[in-house]
């Protein structure tokens, strides 16, 4: 199948194709061996991923520690 990629970089995605995966309003591109790659992704509120932080015992602090070692020059 075609889609037309247009002067303003979008590309429309044929129906059949979208029909076959689950509705997604975000897609992760990425470029593999010369290929677009589109992947379906759930954009998830913030909330969430504070509950998985939680979830997995991650604090605020741990966050602060991790943000100012990575800075580190």
């Amino acid at each position: 199948m075609l889609a037309k990629l247009t002067s303003k970089n979008q590309l429309t995605l044929p129906k059949a194709i979208v029909q076959q995966i689950d509705q997604s309003e975000y897609f992760d591109v990425t470029l593999e061996n010369g290929r677009i790659v589109l992947t379906p992704m759930q954009v998830r509120p913030a909330d969430a991923v504070r509950d998985k932080l939680a979830d997995l015992g991650i604090t605020e602090q741990d966050v602060a520690d991790a943000v100012k070692w990575g800075r580190r020059v």
